[in-house]
């Protein structure tokens, strides 16, 4: 592909909702390009952008996938993003990267879920915004209901410049708007001809709210508008096109994918009224602690920044990056700001779906990938190293559910560690730690599906077989009440023997204050020197655990009296002399059950806040409050214990059909009530 200058580049993110046929749009822009022959379909896995087995088992996309093409003298960068909830992940990193994301709406479903996630994390982020009705050719479409709820849902910015010619089956063309005329595809191709009868009186009401919605946007043209000059069409596209940079205006068009009908006119309005990498803010970053701007100048210092990593268990690691400034070439040479690593770019490339095409080079705002970086991570920056300048990483939401992974085989296991390091390198959203009380190996995602993915490409990329355990909770345990006892430790076995005797008192600490110990020996009972061999006894019989088997905590220990032998006294005698003073103290000071309880925020639309609500008291947990968001959802925040909300990132998404999100953390620990210890500790050892 050849080299387009910054201005005559367009990156472009097709984002929205699993199933409104982002996918298929990308293979018809593609085809109406000339850059496919044919329209591929995501249910017999032909499509470009979804090149996964993963994804075609599953009919839905898992991965920002690339696909470049030419359109009237522009290059076109285009990103497909997953739609499942569970690939959150990706759809910050394209958001992070593109400048004009597309919403593609199903003119059946309307806005759903994920769009309206989409909307809100694409606004965060300042990116412009068009509108695609899709599937308006499909049973039960309706563009006018479809209209009012993109309003209804995302305010007055959003703005009609199209309209449908037919509906449903008859569906065969739409309404220019800016030049009032009509295009109709019944032959395949675009037709232009004169506005029908039946869309005049709509079309002239529809124009005159247009023009009046855009002539607003700028001073001059609202005063002549005024005074009764109504201005041309390319004023018009000018002024919107200046809004939809500024992500004030929002355009909606509509069409057919399948059909494929107004393809091509989004492709128009895409590098007419999408801006190019320089019509949008210069680059922040850091240099040091000190914010920067950095221009899109293609004759700067090469920056890029690494959005993506894609593991190829063949050609290896492929860093997908956005160039900030400068031109990058074969053979440029960059550093690693993170890691102060040199990495040579031997070959500069752009991605076809999974294909990659060399390319000349790749100035400022373009995205393009490079193979076999030896020290480059996802959200790395590289960068001149007379200028370490570094951009900050992709803000992506945190993993919300867990599974114990063990290896199958002792292969497995020789292999699982790096092969857990590589899929997260691809993939950041996961989170892979080990949890030091339970013993086991946690692997965190944003949902099921999520990890049962990432669990079948841990074996496909990487041939490591894992099996999946339910995940123990941390239990704890502790004393409710004082208990004192002798511990004692003596052995004779010829020659020196082990002689140790300690007197112990404990009593329960308030939660969270840990193990204190307390020398109160006097008179030289036990020698000063076997105390810390005490010390160390207690601890290590806590960390043993109790009756259960889980760490014992809040327990202050005092010694305060002992015997010892001046030859078969030792440390290793009053260690075990503690131990057995604990164990023997242990059951006459109440021992109990602790439970880690979770600080829990929920997000939800208000008419699932009491269903959740009600939900968490079901949950033993216990509301401590609510308030309102500016988006118009409700967060409530709530302490759960930590073993009732093990799944609960599946049980809300089904409670509120999608719409609600959760973060949760560790906060204390709390008395586990008699009568459920016996089902918790049955359930733990399942």
């Amino acid at each position: 592909m050849k080299v387009f200058p910054p201005e005559k580049i367009r990156n472009v993110a097709l984002v929205g909702h699993s199933g409104a046929g982002k996918t298929t749009l990308a293979e018809a822009l593609l085809y109406r390009a000339g850059a496919i022959d044919r329209i591929g379909t995501v249910e017999a896995g032909t499509t470009v952008t979804d090149s996964d087995p993963e994804e075609h088992s599953r009919q839905i996309s898992v991965n920002t996938s690339l696909a470049p093409f030419e359109w009237r003298g522009h290059k076109v960068n285009l990103i497909d993003t997953p739609g499942y909830a569970d690939f959150v992940g990706d759809l910050h990193a394209a958001l992070r990267v593109t400048d004009l994301a597309i919403f593609v709406v199903s003119a059946v479903d309307g806005v759903e879920v994920q769009t309206a996630y989409a909307w809100n994390v694409a606004k965060r982020m300042g990116v412009p915004r068009m509108i695609f009705i899709n599937k308006m050719d499909k049973e039960r479409a309706s563009y006018d209901r479809t209209v009012k709820e993109l309003i209804d849902r995302f305010g007055a910015g959003v703005a009609p410049i199209e309209l449908p010619i037919g509906s449903e089956a008859t569906f065969h063309g739409v309404a220019d708007l800016f030049r009032d005329k009509a295009y109709i595809y019944d032959s395949g191709k675009a037709e232009v001809v004169a506005m029908p009868e039946e869309l005049v009186d709509k079309e002239h009401e529809v124009h005159d709210d247009l023009v009046e919605g855009i002539v607003v946007g700028d001073d001059d043209m609202l005063e002549k508008y005024l005074e009764g000059e109504v201005p041309g069409v390319e004023a018009l596209e000018r002024v919107m096109a200046k809004g939809v940079a500024n992500a004030k205006v929002f355009p909606v068009v509509c069409g057919s994918a399948t059909g494929p009908i107004a393809v091509d006119r989004l492709a128009d309005f895409i590098v007419e009224l999408g801006p190019s990498p320089q019509a949008r803010p210069v680059s922040t970053v850091m240099a040091g602690d000190q914010q920067v701007e950095i221009p899109k100048d293609p004759n700067g210092d090469p920056l890029a920044f690494v959005f993506k990593t894609i593991a190829d268990p063949y050609v290896g690691q492929i860093s997908m990056m956005k160039v900030l400034s400068g031109t990058l070439k074969p053979e440029t040479q960059l550093t690693n700001v993170r890691s102060g690593q040199d990495e040579r770019l031997a070959k500069i490339a752009t991605m076809f779906g999974k294909e990659t095409l060399l390319v000349d080079a790749a100035p400022a705002g373009d995205i393009v990938v490079a193979a076999k970086l030896s020290d480059t991570q996802t959200g790395d920056t590289l960068a001149p190293k007379h200028k370490p300048v570094r951009a900050t990483p992709t803000d992506r939401p945190s993993p919300v559910l867990a599974t114990a992974v063990a290896a199958r085989t002792q292969s497995d296991d020789d292999k699982l560690s790096t092969s857990l390091h590589r899929i997260l390198e691809e993939d950041p959203s996961l989170r892979v730690e080990h949890d030091p009380e339970t013993k086991q190996t946690l692997l965190w995602g944003m949902g099921e599906t999520h990890l049962q993915i990432t669990l079948e490409r841990l074996e496909r990329k990487f041939g490591v077989q894992v099996d999946q355990l339910p995940v123990k909770v941390a239990y704890r345990e502790t004393i409710s009440r004082p208990a004192s006892a002798e511990g004692k430790h003596k052995k004779q076995s010829g020659g020196h023997g082990q002689y140790g005797v300690c007197q112990l008192h404990f009593e329960p600490l308030p939660r969270g204050e840990g193990f204190e110990f307390v020398d109160a020996v006097k008179g030289g009972a036990i020698p000063r020197q076997f105390i810390p061999a005490v010390e160390k006894g207690l601890i290590e019989a806590m960390e043993s655990g109790g009756n259960h088997g889980y760490p014992v905590v809040d327990v202050r220990a005092t010694v305060d009296d002992g015997k010892y032998h001046s030859v078969d006294s030792s440390e290793m005698a009053f260690k075990l002399a503690a131990r057995a003073g604990f164990k023997a103290a242990f059951d006459a000071a109440g021992p109990i059950v602790l439970e880690p309880v979770s600080k829990v925020s929920i997000t939800v639309p208000p008419e699932y806040q009491g269903d959740v609500m009600g939900d968490v008291a079901a949950r033993r947990g216990a509301v401590q409050g609510s308030m309102a968001n500016a988006d118009g959802t409700q967060t409530i925040e709530a302490e759960i214990p930590t073993s009732e909300i093990v799944r609960y990132a599946i049980d809300l998404r089904s409670m509120t059909h999608g719409w609600g999100r959760f973060t949760a953390e560790i906060d204390h620990y709390q008395e586990l009530a008699s009568h459920l210890v016996d089902r918790a500790m049955a359930a733990a050892a399942e």
